[in-house]
């Protein structure tokens, strides 16, 4: 997997994307592979939440994204870029400063230069958010 490693904390051995300023500012959010495919992950911080008091929804959305490319990170070898061409989000629940935030998915097809790629958002075991998504492969900088 791409990345840097996290050598403590809570998500010590979990990797995470130093390079993209604006994932680090709504972040940190991290990624590792169990058994059961690729999960992603994050603790809420007050900088994440609304003036409710839940998660953003924009940071939701960002971290939904996060997701597409820890669940396609295999299918975008050897370069490892892409963008997001499209992407689709359902608001199911909150999600409150101290709680774990996960995420599992798939990737549903991949093609000569488009992955689809779906997966679900939990707290705490409920679901938050469902997310569909598209991303274009791009040849390596």
């Amino acid at each position: 997997m791409p990345g840097n490693i996290m050598d403590s904390g809570e998500f010590a051995g979990w990797q995470y994307w130093p390079e993209d300023p604006f994932e680090k500012a709504a972040g940190p959010f991290y990624m590792t592979e169990t058994d059961e495919g690729v999960v992603c992950a994050f603790r809420v911080q007050p900088h994440q939440v609304n003036g409710m008091g839940s998660v953003h929804g924009g940071c939701f959305m960002t971290f939904a994204d996060f997701c597409l490319f820890g669940f396609a990170q295999k299918e975008l070898a050897p370069s490892g870029y892409g963008v997001t061409v499209g992407m689709n989000t359902e608001f199911l629940a909150g999600a409150r400063i101290g709680e774990r935030v996960e995420a599992r998915g798939e990737v549903l097809r991949a093609g000569g230069s488009l992955i689809f790629v779906r997966g679900v958002v939990t707290c705490e075991g409920n679901p938050c958010l469902n997310f569909s998504g598209t991303i274009k492969r791009l040849r390596q900088r």
